[in-house]
């Protein structure tokens, strides 16, 4: 009850002030910029170059959300984003911090905390390092901005992919306000609200809050526990200094908290290693229900992910244009703790944790677009401290799971080893409750980048831009990993004891004097759940005498686009590169570089894209078209291949495709849009995937060792996660009835192609489309400002999967995250 103490007593004082602040006469409010809504005969104003242009006349690829489609659409975080957006994907995994952004079907950094995104996630001109520090509810709206493509040459870091670019509202110097609150089923509640208005007559305010609660959609018959519940709140204030029209100071200060029992995984396919957890009397998931949403966990997965920063901009006209310095610290804190091997046995449990502490500046000057120049320089600094770990641990039940597997075998070898080493204790030394691995790292990351960009207007239509950064970015890691699991420390092809014994011991007529071999039970290697594929069967910890555990790079990316004005149709066509810094794989899969197996990192991707694109603007509506060519050589692949990560570079990856945005209003009560991305996509050159079960012909079992080659090649080939067409359409009807009152009618439309979501997921368990319809209908009193509002998402409860993976230590099992059932309620809103 805490947090609803916290936002009523905020709520009660700040209404409490209203009386007495209202007592100050404040300026005239400046006229706001127009941002996307439902009328499409006003021009948009987006910031996705860093100055204000109108959205038909940027030179990029960009797609714009406002907030009243925000709020109609109920669009509550950047997970709901991706309905209207068709070319951003954004999937939740197997924790609430776990998520990935992709745009136009490039982008990673789920899981590995070594790798950073490829799409950058800022709000407010701050970057959030980490998906998780992104994820809060989203605050009081006024657009948001979807930038497609590298977008190094602006934004600096971490922008291989594109970015998305979240802009808020700022305080007020009138007084203005809205609260309301949403009731669905799952017992969600979701209230929120916000404030804003002035405390002088150069000083305003703005401060928001929220709490979104509900139940989970899944049921855990082991515990009895719903799971992928949400339990969250979030609190935001505001302050906005502009004594003069010629300078601003905006202050910002934000906490949230998730505390979430999440999320569910089902098993889709119950290979012979699941079958024998259900053999020893264990539950196992219904492959043929998967979308029943019971789960088989036996305990439960618990999130708790606590956000806080506090930002600065300043933006001062200076004479030749305007200077504007943003400084941010963010601190971010993520913990989980996760039944891993998703059945009722306990046999492996996980817990993950990390903190992320982030300090930003940017400053930039841009000119006052005066005459036929405009230009901008600025420069970007970044510095990041990681810490993060996990801590792998066999459960009570391990042991028999790994008898039934083996057959016994793992017991035959402790009696051999007993009888000579008395250390050895059958039955009592392998695969024991408690034993596992922590798997710790640091890394500080340090990076800048000095940019500009100009613009000529050759002619009052005809218009050149050029723009350059250079990038360089350092990374110093530590690993503090101690293997505390025995049998993954042994060398299955030489086990000492063995050779002392003789072979008669099992093969009475075997010869006098005959040894038993001392690599006899070498296929095991299938159950060394840890380092069984390297040399010292553990691991090597850096710095250390060949490995200072640094990464440094640096990069000059460029950019050159022509854009020419037809009048009623805006043309450009562009050619732009992007970079991204080189990666750390800080789980146990990172190798010695000269060992055998995924190495130590990945080094930096390089991006180029020609891109080539139309915008016309006509009577109640637009029409954008976009279509280009993205390469990306050196793609950092980060592959879960169930107890760690392969993350290797791809030699080159490639996507051909085009993208329409469009809206109309034919009519003055009928609003259109559609938005379409069609995407083909291809490894030009990959010979280091990482090797599958499924894959018998590059990936066969060694009888001698149990392991498979490391890699398969996969050049050629489509890559997995890109659909082949996605797209979102929605009407709005709108009527009014006199009097203030009205309502309107919105219907949206959201599908996906059947795509193959993982390389490491065989594609009969992992090709899934979707194919959802979302809804609103709502009354309006605008003379009071109210509003309630009915939707539903998922109208038609469309089934699929999010994504797959290899069952953690089931080989040939594979599990998946079920999407999000059809969810519904209503939304009271008033605003004054």
């Amino acid at each position: 009850m805490r947090k609803y103490e916290l936002l009523a007593a905020s709520a009660i004082a700040l209404f409490a002030a209203m009386p007495a602040m209202a007592q100050t006469t404040p300026p005239a409010a400046p006229t706001p910029a127009p941002t996307a809504s439902d009328d499409y005969s006003s021009d948009v104003i987006v910031t996705a170059t860093k100055r204000e242009q109108t959205l038909q006349d940027v030179p990029i690829s960009v797609a714009v959300t406002g907030a009243e489609t925000i709020e109609k659409a109920r669009i509550v975080d950047l997970i709901d984003l991706q309905s209207v957006v068709p070319s951003l994907k954004v999937t939740q995994f197997q924790s609430a911090g776990q998520t990935n952004f992709t745009i136009r079907g490039f982008g990673n950094g789920n899981g590995n905390d070594g790798i950073e995104s490829s799409v950058g996630v800022f709000i407010d001109g701050v970057y959030r390092s980490r998906s998780a520090a992104a994820l809060d509810d989203l605050p009081e709206i006024e657009r948001i901005e979807v930038l497609r493509g590298p977008q190094s040459t602006l934004f600096g870091k971490n922008v291989s992919a594109g970015a998305i670019n979240i802009i808020t509202k700022r305080p007020e110097f009138e007084w203005h306000g809205k609260a309301e609150v949403t009731v669905g089923n799952y017992g969600q509640i979701n209230p929120k609200g916000t404030i804003t208005g002035p405390i002088s007559d150069s000083l305003a305010f703005r401060v928001s809050g929220s709490i979104n609660e509900r139940n989970g959609y899944f049921n855990n018959v082991v515990t009895g526990r719903d799971v992928n519940e949400r339990n969250r709140w979030s609190i935001r204030g505001d302050i906005l200094f502009q004594p003069s029209s010629d300078f601003s100071l905006r202050l910002i200060a934000d906490y949230n908290v998730i505390k979430e029992v999440c999320c569910g995984a089902e098993t889709v396919f119950n290979g012979p290693a699941t079958l024998a957890i259900a053999a020893i009397g264990f539950k196992i998931n219904d492959t043929t229900k998967t979308f029943d949403r019971n789960l088989v966990y036996n305990t439960n997965p618990n999130n708790r992910l606590v956000g806080k920063g506090i930002s600065g901009q300043i933006d001062w006209n200076v004479g030749i244009g305007k200077l504007t310095s943003i400084t941010a610290y963010r601190d971010q804190v993520n913990q989980t703790t996760l039944d891993v091997d998703f059945t009722g046995a306990d046999i492996s449990n996980l817990v993950s944790a990390n903190h992320i502490k982030t300090f930003t500046q940017e400053l930039r000057l841009a000119s006052d677009n005066d005459g036929p120049f405009s230009w901008l320089i600025g420069g970007f600094y970044d510095h990041e401290n990681l810490t993060t770990g996990r801590d792998i641990r066999y459960g009570k039940d391990t042991r028999a799971y790994i008898n039934a597997l083996t057959s016994g075998a793992v017991t035959q070898l402790e009696t051999l080893q007993s009888l000579v080493n008395p250390t050895i204790l059958p039955g009592r030394t392998y695969f024991q409750q408690g034993q596992g691995i922590a798997d710790n790292y640091a890394m500080k990351q340090t990076s800048y980048s000095i940019f500009g960009q100009l613009d000529y207007k050759i002619t009052d239509r005809l218009t050149i831009t050029a723009g350059g950064a250079y990038l360089n970015d350092r990374k110093a890691a530590q690993s503090f990993v101690v293997l505390q699991d025995p049998f993954s420390s042994l060398n299955l092809q030489n086990v000492p004891e063995l050779g002392f014994l003789p072979l008669t011991i099992l093969n009475p007529a075997a010869p006098a004097g005959a040894k038993i071999p001392t690599n006899l039970f070498g296929a095991l290697g299938a159950v060394q759940f840890f380092y069984g594929n390297a040399p010292t069967h553990g691991p090597v910890n850096y710095p250390n005498a060949t490995e200072t555990g640094i990464l440094k790079a640096d990069k000059f990316t460029y950019a050159g686009r022509v854009a020419y004005d037809f009048g009623p149709v805006n043309a450009y066509v562009s050619y732009s590169t992007g970079w991204k810094a080189g990666a750390f794989n800080l789980s146990s899969d990172s190798r010695p570089p000269d060992a055998n197996g995924v190495g130590r990192s990945a080094a930096p991707e390089n991006v180029t894209v020609y891109e080539a694109g139309l915008k016309a603007k006509f009577h109640g509506g637009y029409f954008n078209l976009a279509v280009f060519k993205q390469t990306i050589k050196g793609f950092q692949s980060n592959a879960f291949t169930g107890l760690g990560f392969n993350l290797v570079n791809a030699g080159a990856e490639s996507v051909r495709g085009f993208e329409v945005d469009a809206a109309y209003r034919p009519i003055p009560w009928l609003s259109l849009t559609g938005a379409v991305t069609y995407l083909d996509p291809k490894y030009d050159s990959f010979t280091g995937a990482a090797c599958v079960d499924y894959d018998t012909v590059q990936c066969p079992v060694n009888p001698a060792t149990g392991l498979r080659p490391n890699f398969r090649d996969l050049t050629g080939k489509k890559p997995a996660g890109i659909p082949t067409w996605s797209a979102s359409t929605s009407a709005t009807i709108t009527h009014r009835f006199g009097n203030g009152w009205g309502f309107y009618l919105r219907g949206e439309y959201d599908y996906t192609s059947n795509t193959q979501l993982t390389e490491t997921t065989p594609p009969q368990y992992s090709t899934w489309g979707q194919s959802q319809i979302n809804a609103s209908f709502a009354i309006q009193d605008t003379n009071d400002q109210l509003e309630l509002m009915f939707w539903a998402r998922n109208l038609n409860n469309d089934k699929f999967l999010l994504a797959t993976f290899p069952t953690v230590a089931q080989s040939g099992s594979y599990s998946g995250y079920p999407n999000e059932p059809r969810t519904y309620g209503f939304t009271v809103r008033k605003s004054f």
